[in-house]
């Protein structure tokens, strides 16, 4: 902001010394520390504020734009019951669906255990290399030694 040398506070120092006197110099600098710490905490209020009705203006535009696409959309498909106007064509899928309440199971123990099942990891594939020359994956097991006949 104030871009002050090493020089130009030298010579600052030594007017305020001769001006103010040595006797009274550390009474100034505590009001000059004051005043600073002051204009500081202005300035960040002030640029609070600032950041604040930026903020707001950005988030008036955003729900302008909304509006906008919502009328859009609403114009080009008024039922939204279709797949191509935004209705999906499976709303949830089957792994999805909501339990059924217990007095509408007839076998509870049978529709957990199903439950489990389908939340249950699948294991993946094991590794099996086609290629003899194919170098090992990192945990493979190590190869069976070669048979000495």
């Amino acid at each position: 902001m104030f871009d002050i040398g090493a020089a130009e506070l030298l010579v600052i120092v030594v007017v305020a010394i001769i001006v103010i006197g040595p006797k009274d110099m550390p009474k100034a600098m505590r009001t000059a520390g004051r005043w600073i710490g002051k204009l500081r905490r202005m300035s960040g209020h002030f640029r609070a504020g600032i950041d604040e009705m930026v903020r707001q203006a950005e988030i008036e535009d955003m729900e302008k734009e909304w509006a906008e696409r919502n009328k859009r959309i609403m114009a080009e498909y008024p039922k939204g019951t279709d797949p191509a106007g935004g209705a999906p064509d499976n709303l949830v899928p089957p792994q999805m669906e909501p339990l059924a309440a217990a007095d509408e199971v007839p076998d509870p123990d049978a529709a957990a255990e199903a439950a489990i099942r389908r939340a249950a990891p699948k294991k993946a594939p094991e590794h099996a290399a086609s290629d003899p020359q194919e170098p090992p994956l990192p945990l493979d097991p190590p190869p069976p030694p070669p048979s000495e006949a």
